[in-house]
């Protein structure tokens, strides 16, 4: 495969295993991936969900650069409405300058949790999302070389430029990602409904910018690479359950495995497998064959590829799988 492949990284922690033990395999994660030629590394803030640690990109970029040193890595993305753009500027400004060349910077306006956590943990107001193209453009002005406000830089941060990149899963960020000039990830590996409206969308309209004079367009695309097919479809089987039960438990009383059997099989079952309607299984060569066909599909010139797999070990054979079918 020729078309550059990044890696999303949910920094999972798995039951009975601390953040400590948690971080440390995301350090091994970005390790292996730099080794075997993967493009960047994508951390995306989440709160109140007891299984993904990565709720503050930054930090955990900071920790991971010094333990890399030539992948790059990035917030895929930080939810902007919870931050002041000035902030997140000089939070990735000091990344910037930590690891020169090596930084990216994905925005997002989702909360990226539940409302209460939102309003009376974060204090943030859910309206706060209506001004997301001004707190982009406010924030790309805080790392330019021109301060957008007299007397106020932020430092570090000005003069960085550091990369942005709108994401999105409807029509607004590529909408918004097409007017700036701006490039744009789409999160086909959770919300695949509107993937090709979205991409075919923000290419036809695409008004060129100074710093990106063409479009520039990832989608993301989920990977179940293993030795053999069958051993993919297994884990493919494992995956999708533990899928359920996470977004089903969130809910409610965690579920018993007879429980999770009948709630599988269920039109709400269905709809959150279906989530997943983009991935790439098998063998090493089934895979590049599908991400070559996804890659047309999506319109895209890079793919960030989600492993899924019920193990640390798994995700990491996956990615050596995956690599494989790499060009040199």
């Amino acid at each position: 495969m020729s078309t550059p492949l990044s890696l999303i990284d949910f920094c999972t922690k798995y039951p009975g295993e601390t953040v400590g033990e948690a971080i440390e395999r995301s350090v091994e994660f970005a390790q292996r991936a730099e080794q075997l030629g993967y493009e960047r590394i994508w951390y995306s803030e989440h709160h109140n969900m007891t299984s993904i640690i990565s709720s503050v990109p930054s930090v955990l970029i900071a920790h991971i650069g010094a333990k890399t040193s030539t992948i790059r890595l990035g917030a895929g993305g930080v939810m902007l409405p919870n931050h002041s753009p000035y902030v997140i500027a000089e939070q990735f400004g000091m990344l910037e300058e930590l690891y020169p060349g090596r930084i990216d910077l994905g925005l997002g306006r989702a909360p990226g949790t539940d409302q209460q956590t939102l309003g009376r943990a974060l204090r943030r107001d859910p309206r706060s999302a209506e001004n997301f193209p001004q707190d982009v453009l406010e924030l790309q002005a805080w790392l330019s070389n021109e301060s957008p406000l007299p007397g106020v830089v932020a430092v570090p941060g000005f003069g960085t430029d550091v990369p942005l990149y709108i994401l999105g899963s409807s029509m607004f960020g590529a909408s918004l990602a097409a007017k700036l000039g701006l490039p744009y990830s789409f999160a086909s590996h959770f919300a695949p409904q509107h993937l090709e409206q979205a991409t075919t969308y923000y290419r036809d309209n695409y008004e060129p910018s100074e710093r990106y004079p063409e479009p520039y367009c990832i989608a993301a695309v989920n990977v179940i690479a293993a030795e053999t097919a069958e051993e993919a479809d297994q884990q493919e089987k494992v995956v999708h359950r533990e899928r359920v039960r996470n977004l089903i438990g969130r809910r409610g009383t965690p579920l018993s495995e007879e429980q999770l059997d009948s709630v599988v099989e269920s039109y709400q079952g269905k709809q959150i497998i279906d989530m997943l309607r983009y991935t790439a299984k098998g063998t090493g060569k089934d895979v590049a064959e599908y991400l070559n066909w996804f890659k047309h599909h999506a319109k895209a010139d890079e793919l960030m590829i989600s492993l899924q797999a019920p193990s640390h070990p798994d995700v990491l054979r996956s990615m050596e799988i995956l690599a494989d079918q790499l060009e040199p």
